[in-house]
């Protein structure tokens, strides 16, 4: 009884509503702007019709289509079309791609990508290492047997900085005084290694008490010298040595 009195009260309250008779949202809105100008209301009543004014000035006019459009996507309306990709005989596998966990999936697609920068990592090693080997049997093989008998990786430092920067400046001779000839030997197996030519002459040279003669070793370019190898004759020894493959 206590809710039917309510809802009477309620219906007394705020009258039947002015939009009977009415079917375009045009005239239920004039016949709204008529019913608040000509009919003193109470200030909760004129609120609650302004709103449904507004509501209606935002109702958007939809056709069937377009209504039916707002519920096609999926969970709602049609379901979406299988892929190509599914209908082939790796459905099941896509399947199991296709429901992958978050956390696991961005767990493998990080590994993925350590892996891969682990792989191009290691390539481009392999491919110095290759380069640097070849280098190293461009070497003849009584200066190679003399180099890692009595490896000697300052002086082979030494003369490789000088070489070095020889090939990548604009000099077209690198002359260099080299009186002893295991030194010598070092050197040329150096130039070798590098692809540069390299030829020792002598010459007399007057000093007091006598005359002396003196060595000189001349360094060209070559036709086929490129860029320096990245792995350096001593770094290639040193692997070696010590078992680096």
């Amino acid at each position: 009884m206590a809710t039917a009195g309510l809802l009477r009260r309620e219906r007394e309250q705020f009258g039947s509503s002015p939009f009977t008779g009415q079917t375009t949202i045009e005239s239920k809105i004039q016949a709204l702007e008529d019913d608040i100008g000509a009919t003193k209301v109470s200030n909760r009543r004129s609120c609650r019709w302004l709103n449904d004014r507004l509501l209606l000035e935002l109702v958007p006019r939809l056709g069937a289509d377009e209504i039916k459009g707002l519920f096609a996507p999926p969970p709602w309306g049609e379901e979406l079309p299988l892929s190509a990709f599914c209908m082939t005989s790796s459905a099941a596998a896509w399947d199991v791609f296709r429901t992958i966990d978050m956390d696991v999936q961005a767990n493998l697609l990080q590994f993925h990508m350590r892996q891969s920068c682990a792989d191009r990592k290691n390539s481009r090693l392999d491919e110095d290492e290759e380069i640097a080997l070849n280098a190293w049997h461009r070497i003849d093989r009584h200066t190679r047997e003399v180099i890692k008998r009595n490896f000697l990786p300052d002086l082979l430092r030494m003369y490789e900085e000088r070489v070095r920067a020889f090939i990548q400046d604009t000099r077209d001779l690198l002359a260099l005084d080299v009186q002893d000839p295991f030194q010598r030997l070092l050197l040329h197996g150096v130039c070798e290694f590098y692809n540069v030519a390299s030829e020792t002459t002598s010459s007399t040279v007057r000093e007091y008490g006598g005359d002396r003669l003196w060595k000189t070793t001349t360094i060209r370019k070559r036709s086929g010298t490129g860029a320096p190898p990245r792995i350096t004759l001593v770094d290639f020894l040193t692997r070696k040595k010590n078992g680096c493959h």
